[in-house]
């Protein structure tokens, strides 16, 4: 991969990452401040300022290095997590379920968003190439966070999401993992594990919801 198109890659990514970034943060911020915890807001955290979320490392340095590393193939990084106090919340246990959904839910919206901006520039019979691409990331960055999001372990917000549905004894058996969640994500993604049996299944079947889902309009576009 040469210069020039490592430089297309990284405009036509950046804008669609920084938005599902920011907005699945910023989201999870909203949804603890509506369900009683403010610490977010105190903090400045419920913004759309992507700055407020970028973390140096695993923003930026992170998913660059991993990039160049494998010549585009592997892209993977983290944002700075909103700080929620779950015993803040009016009910703990079932409203941390809304709370971690509120990240994945904010991406699914874009992903569907960008979908409709890519039928948009079909039916306007837009030729410049840089546009679809873009639009064709919207989709996919945001597919990518909504799934893996989604994985059923601590500190992920999936994780998240089967503490707030299980028993209590069950709940507190899992949260235990928490501590080392980070580190079996990272070796169950490095070992193909999460790719295969999590992430691309879950990707596949959304994205063809929204193809289902923007049917219609499709139609009426074209």
């Amino acid at each position: 991969m040469d210069f020039a198109q490592i430089i297309q890659a990284i405009t036509v990514n950046a804008i669609p990452l920084l938005f599902a970034i920011t907005l699945h943060e910023a989201a999870h911020g909203y949804a603890a401040k509506h369900f009683g915890d403010n610490t977010a807001y105190m903090l400045g955290r419920i913004t759309l300022n992507p700055m407020k979320h970028i973390d140096p490392v695993g923003t930026i340095l992170m998913p660059l290095m991993l990039y160049f590393a494998t010549s585009g193939a592997f892209m993977f990084g983290y944002a700075k997590p909103v700080p929620v106090n779950f015993g803040r919340l009016r009910n703990p246990k079932r409203d941390m379920i809304w709370v971690a959904l509120a990240g994945p839910a904010a991406n699914l919206v874009q992903a569907i968003g960008w979908a409709i901006a890519g039928l948009l520039l079909i039916a306007l019979d837009v030729q410049e190439d840089y546009f679809h691409l873009v639009c064709r990331a919207g989709v996919l960055w945001n597919l990518v966070m909504y799934a893996f999001n989604l994985f059923p372990l601590p500190p992920l917000d999936g994780g998240r999401i089967l503490v707030g549905l299980l028993p209590w004894k069950q709940a507190a058996a899992v949260s235990r993992i928490e501590p080392y969640g980070f580190f079996i994500v990272m070796a169950l993604v490095i070992t193909g594990i999460v790719s295969a049996y999590w992430l691309l299944p879950l990707m596949d079947i959304t994205y063809s919801a929204i193809k289902l889902l923007l049917a219609p309009l499709s139609f009426l576009l074209t």
